[in-house]
């Protein structure tokens, strides 16, 4: 079992930022905007300069190449990046055989055109592109802000099945009560420079 640890990080304006987040589990983090959510799920990522300790599994962050650390923690931006103009071109020569029903694509797109995608679902495939790096630790951007309710739905349950049956350890960035809710084994906000547990979350 592979625990996310961070020891008094600071990034931005946070300071002594202390969590742990347990393989299988998921932690959310919530805060205004501006308040330093994604810097710091950067820094855990290795792709934001930072001080304080981060370990994977006992493992340091320092004590490995950025590449390798960011092929064990992978992190899934607000807005996805892709590279290449056709969407197989982003994924394992088996994933379109392997697509989870639950995000509602034929075998068929990883042959689409990434120009034609929605915001939607480029959003659903990069979480499958995520989980296909067989991660240890999920960093999630607010991963259902271009899903309508249903999706949502839909998107947090197929997630959940595959962390809890991966034992992934995920920080994942929410604004929605109802998701946290749904989601959450524990609740981080930040307040100020600090990212204090909300209370009754762990």
């Amino acid at each position: 079992m592979t625990e996310l640890l961070l020891e008094n990080v600071s990034v931005g304006a946070l300071s002594e930022v202390s969590l742990v987040v347990p393989a299988g589990q998921v932690a959310c983090l919530s805060g205004p905007s501006g308040s330093g959510k994604s810097r710091l799920l950067r820094a855990v990522a290795d792709l934001e300069p930072h001080g304080g300790g981060i370990s994977l599994g006992g493992t340091r962050q320092q004590e490995m190449p950025a590449h390798q650390w960011r092929s064990r923690v992978v992190m899934v931006p607000a807005d996805s990046q892709w590279w290449f103009d056709v969407v197989g071109g982003h994924f394992p020569d088996d994933a379109g055989s392997r697509l989870p029903p639950a995000l509602g694509f034929p075998s068929e797109v990883m042959g689409w055109s990434v120009s034609r995608l929605s915001s939607g679902e480029r959003q659903r495939l990069a979480l499958w592109r995520a989980l296909s790096l067989q991660p240890e630790a999920l960093l999630l951007d607010e991963p259902t802000a271009n899903l309508d309710g249903s999706s949502t739905e839909t998107v947090e349950t197929w997630l959940l099945e595959e962390i809890r049956r991966r034992h992934i350890a995920t920080l994942w960035i929410a604004h929605d009560p109802g998701q946290i809710h749904r989601v959450a084994d524990a609740h981080y906000r930040i307040n100020g420079t600090r990212v204090e547990p909300v209370h009754g979350s762990d």
